[in-house]
């Protein structure tokens, strides 16, 4: 099954759901920066959140996510768009620690709780909207959960997570968001209340082969969710060799000449891929004359 996104309206549109398939994109960012398991699950939780946060814009508008928990994993940082497209990585990707106590992998530890969650939302306009709320848990699902209540100011619940195989690749991961519109009746409250209650953990659910319109079914109860939109979802990294021409330009002649009389050459690489770009010697004193 291929990875998608699906958005959806329940209980007779009181209710705004999305949910995520999205285990290739994650194994594509364990690949790209061979993460250890623990940070895979908290780098794919992030990455899974920020799909369908990102399914909330419109156009060309872009989201970038933060996470700064003050754990040995370091900052994790995603981008994404309203099309499905996605890239992340975090400051140590070779971070893991023993099951915590409830046998499950120990995002909490890796991420940290002293910190905040930054997210910025670039609409295409001369002001970004950043809202910045502190880690309540670092387990990632509740504190997306307490920005949406606490920064945007919509009741929300959103569940992500990953499961690691033994070789460290991907098994599964995905996520649901579930939102209150306004005016929501009580008695649709405490059913998703008590659904919530009941559900396995969303990973478990993406294992057993559920899709999205599934997952949101045991989260909303069947018949109660009406599809609209299906977006498929990828790794993708706009990354370029013309883009890192542009910045090694913007270092300057000197700098530049510095590079050539030193290595001979220069190597620029992309945090968010790990792609790697090679620049010659001529290639680097063609971009000199561009600095001038």
């Amino acid at each position: 099954m291929k990875d998608y996104l699906v958005k959806a309206l329940a209980y007779d549109g009181q209710v705004r759901a999305y949910a995520v398939r999205s285990t290739e994109t994650v194994a594509e960012a364990q690949k790209r920066h061979y993460t250890w398991p623990t940070a895979s699950a908290a780098l794919g939780r992030t990455m899974s959140a920020g799909i369908m946060m990102g399914s909330m814009l419109k156009g060309d508008d872009k989201l970038t996510i933060k996470v700064e928990g003050g754990g040995p994993l370091g900052v994790i940082l995603v981008d994404t768009n309203a099309k499905g497209e996605v890239r992340g990585y975090v400051t140590n990707p070779q971070t893991h620690f023993d099951l915590n106590e409830h046998g499950k992998l120990d995002v909490r530890r890796a991420v940290g709780t002293e910190g905040f969650i930054s997210v910025v939302k670039d609409t295409g306009l001369r002001d970004f909207f950043t809202g910045q709320v502190p880690i309540v848990s670092g387990e990632l699902g509740e504190d997306f959960t307490y920005y949406f209540v606490t920064s945007e100011q919509v009741p929300s619940s959103v569940g992500v997570g990953v499961l690691v195989n033994p070789d460290n690749t991907i098994l599964a991961a995905g996520g649901f968001i579930i939102q209150l519109m306004p005016g929501a009746e009580e008695e649709t409250i405490t059913d998703i209340e008590n659904h919530l209650k009941r559900i396995p953990p969303i990973s478990k659910l993406i294992e057993k082969g559920l899709t999205p319109e599934e997952i949101l079914e045991e989260v909303l109860g069947e018949g109660n969710v009406k599809i609209l939109e299906t977006v498929p979802v990828s790794f993708r990294c706009t990354c370029s060799k013309d883009r890192f021409s542009n910045a090694i330009v913007s270092l300057g002649k000197e700098e530049i000449q510095d590079m050539i009389e030193t290595d001979g050459k220069a190597e620029a690489q992309c945090h968010f891929c790990n792609e790697k770009y090679q620049f010659s010697g001529e290639e680097l004193r063609t971009l000199i004359e561009e600095a001038k």
